[in-house]
């Protein structure tokens, strides 16, 4: 077994430096291509949100169940140096091919900007994503797993700072990436014709992966390597199960109890073996509860991103869009953890507490917990300030006057008289069946007209009212906030012939004569627009700009005609923009990422300090398959309950994360730390005095432990 002087920096080896240089590039192109993906599938290939979600859930969960298929590679076949090697060729590979599909001109024969045949274009993401989630996943366990192989026995303060370095490794390139890859997509590229830019934001994480990969195999003659040691996984499924049949078999008083259920595979295996599977089960029983905590953690990206775009999200003199609140979450990591590993530990050891890693990790899950109680208040208070829709059989009337007169409107149990241009300051609530007559009426004019209209029930409705015998009644389509923390906006025309508008890119074709057009959606900001009409001089003014918009709010634009003969344009608030502000979800950011900070970190050093030897990968695999079921349980459980009231789901999350904490904390409490090394240690000695080196059928399977090294 070839293994070279480990050179030391600041204490640390020399190869870490590698380790963590390649972890970075890797997280850098995974996540930069993750951000991409909804997108991707969205506008690229054209499919809906549900079908978009739902395979986007699938890769994420597929790329943290494949780490036990590279854990069983490393640990029984190839060792981990060489299961990086050839998985990240794999992950190489998968990138390119997803960042290829994402060419239009691949199949663009006559070049007229959108693919020809999706098919070819589906086949080759979807092969290039399989290949990514079998190679992210297959070299997850073993990069963390191989990096803490890398120290000596006596290093344990570096080694537990070196899986901080790590995290931190991670978390800067996802910060890094989900920053630039957008930036990358919006570029406008392609040879026939020119469209946001794919095959570039994809081609950029695929280019770092080679970099990593390259990076990584520079720092092979530093690298202390272990050999593989036999099917592992295999020995101790073997091995569980004898143990179970034979306690089975022996289970009448006539035989001694053991000390442990796993005593009872003493017939047929070794103490060793036994000593290492109790080891494992120890911890894989404590890993029980954790996926609660990747359930509350991966809603940042769904439920708290959503959130927002009910928020308002000018912070000073910024404008975050609701999608990048999630950055927040990654750029305090970047800050916390080298405070709390440089301040907060060496604090609190000075005040004389043993916070261990079980400790730590009880922490963690109860400020997650707090985390979402901060969530639901904040939704609680943004609840306040959104407008009430209509129920369900409800409806909701708003009456607009852009006539020259003043009209009354008779609803049953109260009417509204309107000046002209001006309309009813909310949105009037009826039951349908008591909504029996609305009569409309002028002072200036004789007759009343009875408005004639199905109104659908659940929806808002305008009444737009020019004289006392003409009216229009709108269907809004607005059951709640415009989506994505954008403003919706639609014209009125009251001119006699059609109107065509141009609004910061978008059209609203033919708006017919005293009537609405449907709603379109704007960011924030100020938008310019242009009205066609042959309604009006051609020295008239045509261009005209919106009001500053905020975030979610909607608005009626009324296009008339002014004293002068020309155009104007009156505002008119249908929903209000938000109020609260975004920065109000800092503290609940603030509150995961420190949770996070305690218990991820920790649970990482936690699982390599608690495994032996030959079985670090399978350990750090079944740490990554908590976040995989947590993944799941959020699934299941936005399937399942659909809440009245989202506070309501977030106050379920904190106090099922609760239960689960204090489960926990009193598992941790019957919890003994080891050291797997030293036990190893022991069975090297033992097995030195009596001398059985020879006969002993699994001496071929002994770990090199680092004493003997």
């Amino acid at each position: 077994m070839g293994m070279s002087k480990s050179r030391g920096c600041f204490g640390y080896p020399l190869s870490i430096f590698f380790i963590v240089v390649n972890e970075f590039c890797e997280r850098f192109s995974y996540y930069g291509m993750r951000a991409l993906l909804v997108l991707y599938f969205r506008n690229f290939l054209g499919w809906d949100d549900n079908l978009s979600t739902a395979i986007y859930h699938t890769f994420v969960a597929l790329c943290y169940l494949t780490p036990i298929l590279g854990a069983l590679i490393a640990d029984s076949w190839l060792g981990k140096f060489k299961t990086i090697v050839s998985l990240s060729i794999v992950y190489t590979i998968g990138q390119a091919v997803i960042s290829v599909s994402s060419i239009n001109d691949l199949t663009d024969h006559d070049h007229n900007g959108s693919p020809d045949s999706l098919p070819v274009h589906v086949a080759l993401s979807m092969v290039g994503l399989a290949l990514i989630a079998l190679g992210t996943g297959g070299i997850k366990p073993c990069v963390s797993a191989f990096g803490g192989d890398q120290f000596e026995e006596g290093q344990e303060k570096q080694r537990n700072r070196f899986f901080s370095i790590f995290y931190l490794a991670i978390n800067g390139g996802s910060l890094l990436s989900t920053i630039i890859t957008p930036i990358l997509r919006v570029q406008q590229c392609g040879i026939h014709s020119q469209q946001a830019c794919y095959p570039l934001a994809f081609g950029v994480p695929a280019a770092l992966m080679a970099v990593a990969l390259i990076v990584f195999v520079l720092g092979s003659g530093m690298y202390k390597k272990f050999q593989p040691q036999g099917n592992i996984m295999g020995e101790v499924a073997k091995c569980i199960g004898f143990a179970i049949k034979n306690r089975f078999r022996h289970r009448s008083k006539a035989y001694p109890k053991r000390e442990h259920w796993l005593d009872w595979a003493k017939e047929k295996y070794d103490e060793r073996l036994i000593s290492q599977i109790k080891m494992v089960t120890k911890v894989m029983f404590l890993y029980i509860p954790l996926p609660m905590f990747w359930a509350l953690f991966d809603q940042q990206g769904s439920r708290w991103t959503l959130q927002a775009t009910t928020m308002n999200g000018k912070i000073g003199a910024i404008e975050i869009q609701p999608d990048q609140m999630q950055t927040v979450n990654a750029i305090l990591i970047v800050i916390m953890v080298p405070i709390v590993d440089a301040v907060v530990y060496p604090l609190i050891a000075k005040c004389g507490f043993n916070f261990t890693s079980l400790k730590k990790m009880t922490v963690g899950m109860f400020l997650a917990s707090m985390a979402f109680v901060v969530a639901a208040i904040v939704q609680v208070e943004i609840d306040k300030t959104l407008p009430v829709f209509p129920g369900g059989n409800q409806v909701q009337i708003k009456v607009l006057n852009i006539g020259n007169n003043n009209m009354t409107v008779h609803f049953p149990g109260n009417s509204v008289t309107l000046a002209q241009m001006s309309q009813t300051d909310t949105f009037m609530t009826f039951d349908i069946d008591k909504l029996t007559s609305i009569n409309i009426s002028s002072s200036g004019s004789p007759g009343v007209t009875t408005v004639a209209h199905d109104f659908e029930q659940g929806h808002r409705h305008t009444l737009l009212v020019w004289n006392p015998s003409q009216y229009r009644v709108v269907k809004d389509g607005l059951n709640q906030k415009p989506e994505k923390g954008e403003n919706g906006i639609r014209f009125v025309n009251t001119l006699n012939e059609m109107v065509t508008i141009k609004m910061s890119g978008k059209v609203y074709e033919n708006v017919t004569s005293h009537n609405a057009s449907g709603y379109q959606f704007f960011p924030s900001g100020e938008k310019q627009y242009t009205i066609n009409t042959t309604a009006v001089a051609p020295t008239c003014l045509t261009d005209f700009k919106s009001s500053n918009l905020d975030f979610g709010s909607a608005y009626t634009y009324v296009i008339r005609r002014a004293s002068d003969g020309c155009l104007e344009v009156k505002e008119f608030e249908d929903i209000p923009p938000n109020t609260v502000n975004m920065a109000l979800q800092i503290p609940q950011y603030f509150l995961l990422t420190c949770g996070e900070v305690v218990f991820s970190v920790t649970g990482l050093e936690f699982s390599y300090s608690q495994a032996p030897s030959n079985m670090k990968s399978v350990l750090q695999a079944g740490w990554l398959l908590t976040v995989a079921v947590g993944n799941i349980i959020v699934l299941i459980v936005a399937g399942a309950g659909h809440f009245p009231k989202q506070w309501a789901e977030y106050i379920l999350f904190a106090s099922l994360l609760l239960v689960v904490c204090v489960i926990f904390a009193i598992m941790a409490r019957f919890y003994t730390y080891i050291n797997p090394a030293e036990i190893e240690a022991q069975f090297d000695e033992d097995e030195k005095k009596k001398g059985i080196g020879k006969e002993n059928p699994y001496s071929s399977l002994e770990p090199v432990s680092q004493t003997n090294m």
